[in-house]
């Protein structure tokens, strides 16, 4: 049977992460259908469309879509499941949200956050903070699946105009109802879409310091912010910019991590990337295991002196 993919999108455009879930469903099954529920989603089903790999776009367009809330789109997802082995999601916020709710109605055991894909039954997903991975088997007829989507490479979105058909939206009880939206708004790259981070710790010692020392290196680099738990929680920067198991997973091809001494939590979100750069004065800081180049040094003093001699 097919795979469907469950399009992240904000009624607009298709986010990024739907790309990296298809390449995760094409080694599935070789028939890949796209879901797009919103309001006003035309645009998104262009995209969605031209995307390579897949057999299909299927727009459900209704108004109580419109703020892409968990159970009205879980009904969706619910009305045309039988027609897949495998119904998979972005590992995000919304997907999260979403495929449990899925997952309990059919009466089957989702697997969260897969990094492999070894066959259509099996799946390989870390636990205990990425320190193990496991592989998990499923016997369940239909696999409900949230995709890491740092661990695949994004399918092209630059083919052919796929087939589209349209589906008339399933009518749910209003159990939730949208409240409003408090969006943190940035010229920068979205931070899990971000080829290049640069990432502040408890190391800077204030929120003033972050904004003095980081977002001056992260401007000549054309970087993403982000930051370790441990300055969220002191207030330095909101939680929109935390790395980590509880924050954002990240793999840009640069990371690079001022003051920031290598928590599991925080490795676990960000020791994908490419190339890792840490620089921090404790020669002992576990950060320096897993990076490729290492500076013990004062960050007051080395920072500023690398953003000067950037172009």
């Amino acid at each position: 049977m097919a795979a469907l993919v469950i399009a992240e999108h904000d009624n607009q455009s298709l986010k990024a992460a739907t790309l990296n879930t298809v390449t995760a469903a094409l080694q599935c099954s070789p028939e890949v259908d796209i879901l797009v529920a919103g309001s006003g989603v035309e645009a998104t089903v262009a995209t969605a469309s031209q995307v390579v790999g897949i057999r299909k776009v299927i727009q459900i367009d209704a108004l109580t879509l419109l703020d892409q809330l968990a159970e009205p789109l879980a009904a969706q997802i619910l009305s045309i499941a039988k027609h897949y082995s495998h119904i998979l999601a972005p590992a995000t916020a919304s997907g999260k949200n979403i495929l449990p709710r899925v997952a309990a109605k059919l009466d089957v055991a989702q697997l969260s956050d897969i990094t492999k894909v070894v066959s259509t039954d099996t799946f390989q997903r870390p636990i205990y903070a990425g320190n193990v991975i496991a592989t998990v088997q499923s016997g369940d007829s239909v696999k409900v699946i949230t995709v890491r989507t740092t661990s695949f490479e994004p399918a092209s979105g630059t083919g052919d105009s796929s087939e589209v058909e349209n589906v008339a939206a399933t009518e749910v009880i209003d159990k939730s109802s949208f409240i409003g939206r408090k969006l943190t708004k940035s010229d920068r790259p979205e931070l899990t879409a971000a080829k290049i981070i640069v990432s502040g710790g408890r190391g800077l010692g204030s929120g003033e310091k972050y904004q003095e020392i980081i977002t001056p290196l992260a401007d000549k680099l054309g970087a993403a912010l982000g930051a370790s738990r441990a300055a969220v929680d002191a207030g330095y920067v909101s939680n929109d910019y935390q790395v980590g198991q509880t924050g954002k997973i990240v793999a840009p091809q640069l990371y690079v991590a001022v003051g920031i001494s290598g928590a599991i939590q925080h490795l676990a979100g960000m020791k994908d990337s490419k190339v890792i750069v840490a620089i921090n004065k404790d020669a002992e800081a576990p950060i320096f295991n897993v990076a490729d180049y290492g500076l013990v040094a004062d960050l007051f003093t080395a920072v500023p002196e690398l953003t000067s001699a950037l172009n």
